[in-house]
């Protein structure tokens, strides 16, 4: 039975766009001689649709949509996630389903069994169950339908087996063929290794191929990485489709010799591909097309515009440059250089006179002072912060934030100064792979200065000032933060990294509780870690339970 796989990359409620890129699939897979072409999960009305599921009009557009796709499966099946009503009675009246279409009818449905609500999901919110999984017949084969987290499941995970239920082994027992996967599974940086090994085991465990296809694309903070692969019975990876690209390819899961599939790009190359289709995906998706960053000659803003540069193209990205006071010669020499480097335009416009008219109104606020330290210091960062925005307003461009992950847990940023934008590009990328990041762009080449690499991080808001004077080590801080926040320690299993101590555990982590008011009223993140801030990250901005607050 030849299977094609629709890799595509959808706008969520774009339902126009959406049926048009299904079509096209659906007659390249007609091309092809496939009997049974797959998309991915909710495939008509992009992924994740949120509270729009709870206006009568998007149930109403998909339900056009679908009945204008259903007779393009005249002459092959076409399997797809969509939205589809729950039974009568139900507590929900949707539920999230992989549907067949054949000779232009809906010939199975099959609705999630695994609704996920933890992390960026919350499908029980929305969707209805499935009360029971039945096989689909097709041709001689008994097929069996799973939805994304259907397959999250099963024996493969040990002792620390998330649910009870298990739809892939279900299905197998019940005498399937093969799976067939709609899936809408969102990137970070142990997903796709994860993902293949939990369905080689599966495969090897059943005796039957399973075909993953995934959504491909960036939907608000969310890197969908596309990714798709089949599975044979022997739990061979045989076919590997495109990482953070659409793709289409067919291929029988039931043909033996199939060879094995080519290997993963390294993990650095996958984040910089995730992190410029996420950046591209939001502002294209928008209706936008230019950005604007700080260059400050300092490592963040340089990867940042690296990035932007990827994703946009050099044309359409501005840097602006605004030394103060405390800017050295070096960071303005490397903001330059980064500037002709990456093929990008580059303004300058000096601070000084603006931050000292504000500074002169200190004394009638404050009383007559030497220094008001802190307030002196962020002041240069809003003074950036509101050119910045001056040029968004007036040339209509996004301003990208450069802020990385490090910075955000701990509040080592201004609110209204550098935390101004639009996106978070690395805002969900700690220290230590911006510095990975920045190497491998320049991997064919200079584009990140060397000696914006090799120098010491300073902000440049004070005379001297490094950002070891306020925060411990990168190397520490982000061995800290990676096993408090993405590996979900708590403080007493948290092990300090060498040259630092329980002191500084918990002054990280307090540090992260008491920032918490920062991060609501930072850009948007795109996720690229198993635990992204926002919506995935959800905790009062007012409490006295955790880190270090308890009697604050």
């Amino acid at each position: 039975m030849r299977v094609a796989l629709g890799q595509i990359n959808t706008v969520v409620g774009n339902f126009a766009a959406n049926l048009a890129k299904v079509r096209d699939v659906v007659a390249r897979a007609r091309g092809a001689g496939a009997e049974v072409v797959v998309f991915p999960e909710l495939a008509l009305s992009g992924y994740p649709p949120m509270d729009l599921l709870e206006r009568a009009s998007f149930l109403r557009d998909q339900r056009e949509a679908l009945d204008a796709l259903i007779p393009e499966s005249r002459d092959l099946a076409i399997v797809a996630g969509l939205i589809m009503p729950a039974s009568k009675g139900q507590a929900k009246s949707i539920v999230n389903a992989a549907v067949a279409l054949v000779d232009g009818q809906i010939a199975h449905v099959q609705a999630k069994s695994l609704l996920p609500t933890y992390d960026v999901f919350d499908e029980w919110r929305y969707f209805q169950p499935a009360e029971s999984r039945q096989l689909w017949s097709y041709r001689g084969r008994r097929i069996g339908l799973a939805i994304c987290e259907d397959v999250w499941s099963g024996a493969f995970w040990g002792p620390e087996r998330p649910y009870a239920l298990d739809p892939v082994g279900e299905h197998a027992q019940a005498g399937a063929d093969v799976i067939l996967t709609v899936s809408a599974s969102p990137w970070d940086q142990r997903k796709i290794p994860l993902r293949e090994a939990m369905l080689q085991d599966a495969a090897r465990r059943h005796g039957i191929p399973i075909v993953f296809v995934n959504l491909v694309g960036g939907n608000d903070g969310l890197i969908f990485d596309g990714a798709s692969f089949v599975v044979d019975s022997a739990g061979r990876v045989v076919q590997r489709f495109a990482r953070f690209a659409e793709d289409f390819g067919t291929l029988d899961p039931f043909e033996d010799g199939c060879a094995e599939a080519e290997p993963l790009e390294e993990d650095i190359e996958l984040l910089e591909r995730a992190l410029v289709l996420g950046l591209r995906d939001y502002l294209h998706k928008l209706d936008l097309s230019t950005a604007v960053v700080a260059l400050s000659g300092g490592l963040d803003s340089s990867v940042t515009a690296h990035l932007a540069e990827r994703a946009l193209g050099g044309e359409n990205v501005l840097g602006i440059l605004m030394p103060g006071p405390f800017s050295s010669e070096h960071s303005i020499s490397d903001a330059e250089a980064l500037g002709r480097n990456l093929g990008i335009e580059t303004r300058s416009i000096r601070i000084d006179s603006i931050y000292k008219a504000f500074h002169e109104q200190f004394a009638g606020l404050f009383g007559a002072a030497e220094s008001y330290g802190l307030t002196q210091e962020n002041l240069q960062a809003r003074v950036r912060g509101t050119l910045l925005m001056a040029v968004s307003n007036y040339e209509g461009r996004i301003v990208l934030g450069t802020g990385n992950k490090s910075e955000l847990s701990v509040g080592y940023t201004t609110l209204y100064g550098d935390l101004v934008g639009g996106l978070a590009v690395i805002g969900d990328v700690l220290k230590r792979d911006v510095y990975r990041l920045a190497r491998h762009a320049n991997r064919d080449g200079e584009r990140v200065p060397l000696h914006t690499i090799k120098k010491p991080p300073s902000a440049e808001l004070a005379p001297g000032q490094l950002d070891s004077d306020s925060l411990p080590p990168y190397p520490v801080l982000d061995e800290i933060l990676e096993q408090a926040i993405e590996q979900g320690r708590p403080i007493d299993e948290i092990q300090p990294p060498p040259g630092a101590d329980a002191g500084t555990v918990r002054w990280v982590l307090r540090q992260l509780d008491l920032n918490e008011y920062k991060r609501r009223q930072a850009p948007l993140v795109l996720r690229v870690s198993a635990k992204a801030f926002g919506s995935g990250r959800r905790l009062p901005i007012v409490h006295r339970s955790g880190w270090g607050r308890q009697g604050s």
